[in-house]
């Protein structure tokens, strides 16, 4: 099996012409890891040179990739200054390989967020924190529009968990056709992520340049087609990610996932005053894993509290949309690929989605 000095051997055999030196003594080289026979590392360049480096970047690819033990290679180029050179303000950070391979970044923007062409709605699904099922939210949420009729999108922009795909149950790269991604579907719902583009167990080693290059590619450049709505599914917390959506893109508003503990409404609100300050409307508050009924007893028991979400909206002065029950058959019909408004519609376990579902498309028809 190749060791990291196996790797760094392999990748000074690579040399930048215009430097000329190899990738290592030049310091180029970042975050070199190995698990399991996957190599990962990060290749530190100028802004400036990003788009000419590629054909180095594939070439310290085959060289890594032919070393005994290696079953796949990881890597991405991210924009560094040079010493000394002072850092642009926008610098020409190479787009993630999506699958266009003569993709251009768009010029300069105008000012302010830009409506998706076909696209009605953007909807923002938000957590202050990780592991509050906000991804098995927008999932049954995004299932339960689609079947009362909405034509709806899903963007798991869930950048460091993409596990749409998993819920979802789909899976495969998209094919792409005149630089234009074409997402896959099922359930009803039009699907993009970034996990179809890494294994699943692969992790996204990215820093903030190359996030925002990723999302942007995968709101502007894929063919959502004609949408009432597109759900995005975004990472935990308040980072690049969400303020490139509402800075870039017209949002209609945020549907933002707690828990009813008071650590987990603690970094709720943090998320909800973000929005705020991005000037992006709040529709809607979902408590999850309200509550459960055992069953040795059938008593109804709140493990994490109960009604705390709902409390915090009235606080706020947003809506409360609802919540939802602990159900083992949640998770397992997520795990399975098929989410439980699909797997059971009529079940009592679907029963709040789809009266998440039906408060915001009343909200929804609201707004212009």
């Amino acid at each position: 099996m190749a060791s990291e000095e196996d790797v760094r051997a392999a990748l000074m055999r690579i040399v930048d012409p215009a430097r000329g030196t190899d990738l290592v003594s030049s310091g180029q080289v970042s975050s070199l890891s190995i698990a399991d026979g996957v190599v990962s590392f990060v290749l530190e360049v100028d802004p400036a040179r990003a788009a000419s480096l590629e054909p180095l970047l594939q070439a310290a690819k085959t060289e890594v990739g032919e070393l005994p033990g290696v079953t796949s290679v990881s890597a991405i180029m991210t924009a560094h200054a040079e010493a000394g050179q002072a850092k642009p303000v926008a610098p020409k950070t190479p787009v993630p390989d999506l699958g266009l391979k003569d993709f251009t970044p768009k010029p300069k923007a105008p000012a302010g967020p830009e409506k998706l062409p076909g696209v009605k709605h953007v909807v923002a699904i938000a957590s202050g924190k990780g592991g509050v099922g906000k991804s098995t939210v927008s999932a049954n949420l995004a299932v339960a529009l689609a079947a009362r009729g909405l034509k709806v999108g899903l963007l798991d922009a869930d950048v460091y968990g993409p596990s749409q795909p998993r819920m979802l149950g789909v899976s495969g790269r998209p094919s792409s056709v005149n630089n234009i991604i074409l997402p896959l579907r099922n359930h009803g719902v039009t699907v993009m992520s970034l996990g179809f583009m890494v294994e699943e167990e692969e992790a996204i080693v990215w820093r903030g340049p190359m996030l925002m290059g990723a999302l942007q590619q995968m709101l502007s450049q894929v063919q959502w087609g004609t949408l009432d709505v597109l759900l995005v599914d975004l990472p935990p917390g308040t980072g690049d990610v969400q303020m490139t959506l509402c800075q870039k893109t017209a949002v209609a508003g945020a549907v933002v996932v707690s828990t009813p503990q008071d650590i987990a409404l603690i970094d709720a609100k943090k998320g909800i005053d973000m929005f705020k300050r991005m000037e992006t409307p709040i529709l809607g508050i979902v408590e999850n894993m309200a509550a459960f009924v055992c069953d040795g007893c059938g008593k109804m028991h709140h493990p994490f509290g109960h009604g705390g979400a709902k409390s915090e909206a009235e606080k706020q002065g947003v809506p409360f949309l609802g919540e939802v029950p602990l159900y083992l058959s949640i998770r397992t019909a997520g795990d399975s690929g098929a989410p439980i408004v699909a797997a059971k519609p009529e079940g009592e376990e679907a029963l709040p989605f789809w009266s998440i579902a039906d408060s915001l498309i009343d909200t929804l028809e609201k707004i212009e």
